[in-house]
């Protein structure tokens, strides 16, 4: 597996923050065990990832835009 290249992260960094969600979710879904060799990884991230694309699974953003402007109040200018 190559290495993601670095990258300035976004304004909000929400592109950042969808990778680390399916990077947790493959770790607990597909890397739960001890896997023998780099083939066998190879596959099992294949197999995954095909599954995911073929169900067209999405991400259920739980933080809404109203939420997020009480909660992040302190971080945004008044207007």
């Amino acid at each position: 597996m190559k290495p993601f290249p670095p990258s300035k992260p976004g304004k909000h960094g929400s592109w950042l923050d969808l990778a680390e969600s399916e990077l947790g979710v493959l770790s607990s879904q597909c890397l739960d065990r001890r896997i023998p060799d780099k083939q066998t990884l190879v596959e099992e991230i294949a197999a995954w990832e095909h599954d995911r694309n073929a169900n067209r699974t999405k991400a259920n953003w739980h933080f809404t835009t109203p939420n997020a402007r009480i909660k992040l109040k302190h971080l945004y200018p008044s207007i």
